[in-house]
């Protein structure tokens, strides 16, 4: 169907993400509803993918597989985060923003940025007219995006059936790949991703290799912004005096699934350099011990 604004589908894709970000900004900050914040992140994708396939009409194999992997991804997560939200209530990440429009607006511009700018690699496969043949980083990147799908989904239900029980109330979440990571779902997310991006690699050429801006902006964004960092610290300032904490944080890697019997007897400049155990995910942590 030819080229929609430019050639790469960079301006249209971004011109919709604003677009649809900002009419749930809207309803938000009017309605003070902010139950269908991760729904708008999550089906956002889903939309850039369809709508890139579609306009471009050439139905690569390639560009239908990572279209299908990514509608999968976004509307199984997408969904299963509404009707957690819809579960729990309030999004205790909104608290402070409710009353505050600015603040408010920063999330949403920063959501926007995060959906164009991880959707980089489907976005430029599925505009682009050259088609190679499956090679070995197609597959690779498919089992990439399997297993960190599993994964990420796995835990999600691990955590939701773990908190659903009245007597789990207040506890930190330690069964299931939680006993061999404290964030197996940011692990997963990471993971199939960066499969994205590796099954994209046959069809990209010179400047289009920088969309590998979108996995590793997804990586920093939860290593070091509003992923793990603020659970660690909302984790740490419950649990942080609680001697049974302390040693599952000391014993389970924050990031890749590891037997505790393992990461517990690493170094420390071992945890750090290759584990992601940064002193960020300690800054909350009580240095008086545990009760």
């Amino acid at each position: 169907m030819g080229t929609v604004i430019d050639s790469h589908f960079l301006a249209l894709t971004a011109i919709v993400t604003v677009g649809y970000q900002f009419l749930f900004f809207v309803i938000t900050a009017l309605l003070k509803f902010d139950k269908v914040t991760d729904f708008a992140g999550s089906t956002n994708f889903v939309i850039l993918a369809i709508l890139t396939l579609v306009l471009k009409g050439t139905w690569h194999f390639r560009q239908v597989v990572l279209t299908i992997l990514v509608v999968v991804w976004g509307l199984r997560l997408g969904l299963f985060l509404l009707m957690r939200i819809l579960q729990w209530g309030e999004d205790r990440r909104f608290d402070e923003m409710r009353s505050n429009l600015g603040k408010l607006a920063v999330f949403w511009i920063f959501q926007a940025v995060w959906v164009w700018t991880v959707s980089l690699p489907v976005t430029v496969v599925n505009a682009s007219d050259r088609d190679p043949s499956l090679r070995p980083e197609d597959i690779i990147g498919w089992v990439m995006w399997s297993v960190g799908f599993i994964i990420e989904a796995t835990a999600d239900q691990q955590k939701l059936w773990f908190k659903g029980f009245p007597e789990n109330r207040g506890k930190w979440c330690n069964v299931g790949l939680w006993k061999y990571s404290r964030h197996p779902n940011y692990f997963g997310e990471i993971l199939l991703w960066w499969g994205i991006f590796v099954a994209s690699a046959a069809v990209l050429d010179g400047a289009e290799w920088l969309v590998i801006i979108g996995p590793i902006f997804l990586t920093l964004l939860l290593l070091f912004v509003s992923g793990i960092p603020l659970l660690e610290e909302s984790a740490d300032k419950k649990h942080g005096n609680l001697g049974g904490y302390r040693h599952y944080k000391k014993t389970t890697s924050p990031l890749i699934p590891l037997p505790q019997v393992v990461y517990g007897n690493l170094p420390i400049w071992l945890k750090a350099a290759f584990f992601f155990e940064f002193p960020l995910y300690n800054k909350a942590l009580p240095q008086d011990g545990p009760n």
